[in-house]
């Protein structure tokens, strides 16, 4: 099983050392294929005010230090086609954020990276409307196995998402492998006025009800200490409730 993991954004060297830390020791534990994940970016931000991250150019120097670390893959997003060449060397998979899904130059420039892409699909989408990015992607060279696509709810009046499972065999019929994005589907979009709000406390439901369903692999916001985090802190997950999710749906999939 697929685990893409991390913080929402790079904040310390320290904070991402030690989340990936953990991550590797419970990726051997419950025999995952694990890709570490945090954003060098965050280009969406509700407020001017928010962090947004290092940048392009110290993001890449701490995923060059993970990487030596730890051994571990890397997947990140970017938000303009430009980067996807800039990061080729340092990640092993790319990431189109959910409100530049369609975006064909970053669907190109993803393909041209050569790497996997994974595509977040966004609030603003139905399921079956995937499979046009999935063609794009096709045409521009990419391999089946080499995509993915990730639900991570859809807008249900203001400042609220809902996750309907109906999407995961719909969007498996691309041929696409299929993430469930556990904690964004419990953001709060907007919530607290200068940033998101979440719910945290429901993730292990909805994991549990897509592992059942079956999906290749989890996206996980990781923290460790979810309350202090300068971004996305109210839908992360901290190190303990993390371990007892990830428990839970590898039992589900021994099962299937």
């Amino acid at each position: 099983m697929i685990l893409m993991a991390g913080p929402c954004v790079i904040e310390t060297d320290e904070t991402a050392l030690r989340t990936c830390d953990f991550l590797k020791n419970l990726a051997l534990k419950y025999n995952l294929d694990l890709y570490f994940k945090s954003s060098f970016d965050k280009a969406n931000r509700s407020s001017v005010d928010s962090y947004r991250g290092p940048g392009i150019e110290k993001g890449m120097e701490l995923f060059e230090k993970v990487k030596r670390k730890f051994d571990v893959k890397i997947i990140t997003d970017f938000h303009e086609p430009v980067q996807a060449a800039q990061l080729s060397g340092n990640v092993d998979m790319l990431q189109i954020p959910a409100f530049l899904c369609r975006q064909t130059d970053m669907l190109k420039a993803a393909s041209e990276s050569g790497l996997p892409v994974n595509v977040k699909k966004g609030q603003f989408l139905s399921p079956w409307d995937m499979s046009n990015i999935v063609q794009k992607l096709e045409s521009f060279g990419v391999k089946k196995r080499d995509i993915f696509l990730t639900e991570r709810g859809t807008s249900f009046g203001y400042n609220n998402l809902v996750v309907d499972f109906r999407s995961f065999p719909v969007m498996r019929d691309t041929g696409a492998n299929i993430i469930f994005d556990a904690t964004h589907s419990l953001q709060l979009p907007g919530g607290m006025g200068k940033s998101s709000g979440g719910q945290r406390e429901f993730v292990p439901y909805l994991a549990k009800a897509a592992a059942a369903c079956g999906v290749d692999g989890f996206f996980m916001e990781i923290h460790p200490e979810p309350y202090k985090a300068l971004c996305d802190g109210p839908n992360m997950l901290n190190f303990e409730t993390a371990e007892n999710v990830i428990k839970n749906i590898c039992r589900i999939r021994d099962v299937l």
